[in-house]
């Protein structure tokens, strides 16, 4: 069973800038493709990042391009989301995810899912 764990959600302004991690257990994490989406309250699931098994190779959701960064870490299991730049229309759960491919994920397929991180930008 692979288990997906966030951190570092949290409160900031606008403009401001906050670091999200995900550690995934179970599996070869090098296997796996990681990634991120999130869900505010009344709104759909949206895709945020993905980044690839070896991350050369990352794709983001339109409204966090050029202001998110994903990156990963195959020694330390670990996946992390920069956020820059923040907007009060980027506050939302914020979700950690495994699948099988970037174009899937983007998709919006993942197999297994962390339990969720908040994320609150006030203007």
């Amino acid at each position: 069973q692979v288990q997906l764990e966030e951190s570092g959600g949290g409160s900031v302004q606008a403009g401001g800038s906050l670091r999200l991690s995900c550690v995934v257990s179970g599996r070869a994490f090098s296997d796996t493709v990681v990634g991120w989406f999130r869900q505010a309250p009344g709104k759909e699931r949206e895709f945020v990042a993905a980044i690839s098994r070896a991350g050369d190779i990352r794709s983001y959701g339109d409204s966090v391009k050029g202001r998110f960064t994903i990156s990963r870490d195959n020694a330390k299991y670990t996946t992390t989301l920069q956020m820059s730049s923040l907007k009060p229309e980027d506050t939302a759960s914020y979700y950690c995810a495994a699948g099988p491919g970037v174009i899937s994920m983007r998709n919006g397929r993942a197999d297994y899912w962390g339990q969720g991180t908040q994320v609150t930008v006030s203007s």
